[in-house]
């Protein structure tokens, strides 16, 4: 990532109109570990545990997990500075919607208002029988599992398991985001993820420019990315909000083409 990337960055992210598309790598260093790759929890994990048919058959044992997991760092994490970045894009106009892959809040938390959750959140539970969706509160602090208060059902975390589709409002919103936005902000993610993972291509099909921040290539890098700044995201994205001088209206200038950036 040189300086000269990160202007020809915030030239295109001015225009305004721009998603972000953020997967675990943006959490990393909020102390949440991703589920893929190395020292990922499924390197750790059985990830049966989020199965629907499991976790119904088999709430109590997979209630242990999901506890272990979601429940004893999740809670104390806290934003940091790539999530700050991009609220602050918001705030200052440019970035017109987040759509995360995570599932632990802190895109809101660093003050980011108009979010998209694919996958859901561990923030919130549902009942598995009435649909009730509720704060987590104290429920997780006597036996498991735990138990709806209006009709006894069993409780999960209010995100999407192996086996259970994308609520069809929040993949309709996305996709239809996507293909509306100038600009895609690609961070932390491999790509590996469908449906997810089709998202920044319905934008790239739709004329956007893909800016991809990542340490890694991804699935995205060689096709669909225009400008790929390798990088750390908590020191990326606190850069090009610093080129972009939050606070500053967008311009109304029409947006570039998904060529504009160069190689």
């Amino acid at each position: 990532m040189s300086q000269g990337e990160i202007e020809r960055a915030a030239r295109t992210i001015r225009r305004g109109g721009v998603m972000v598309f953020s997967g675990a790598g943006v959490s990393v260093e909020s102390g949440i570990s991703p589920f893929r790759g190395a020292g990922g929890l499924w390197s750790r994990y059985d990830p049966s545990f989020l199965e629907i048919g499991r976790f119904m058959a088999e709430p109590e044992e997979c209630w242990r997990v999901i506890r272990e997991i979601f429940y004893g760092t999740v809670p104390e994490a806290q934003p940091n500075a790539a999530h700050l970045a991009i609220a602050d894009l918001e705030a200052a106009g440019y970035v017109h919607v987040v759509v995360t892959q995570n599932i632990d809040g802190l895109h809101q938390l660093a003050g980011s208002r108009n979010v998209l959750e694919f996958h859901g959140t561990t923030r919130a539970l549902a009942c598995t029988r009435c649909g009730r969706v509720g704060p987590v509160g104290d429920a997780l602090s006597g036996p498991l599992p735990p138990i709806c208060a209006a009709c006894g059902g069993v409780l999960k975390p209010d995100c999407v398991f192996f086996g259970e589709p994308i609520p069809e409002e929040i993949r309709a919103r996305a996709f239809e985001e996507a293909a509306r936005v100038s600009a895609v902000i690609v961070v932390g993610t491999m790509g590996e993820v469908v449906p997810a993972s089709y998202i920044p291509r319905v934008s790239k099909e739709n004329g956007a420019c893909v800016i991809e921040v990542n340490t890694e290539a991804s699935a995205y890098t060689s096709d669909v990315t225009d400008l790929f700044l390798r990088g750390r995201a908590t020191e990326v994205l606190p850069a090009i909000a610093r080129a972009l001088a939050p606070g500053v209206v967008p311009s109304s200038e029409p947006a570039p083409d998904s060529g504009s950036l160069g190689g």
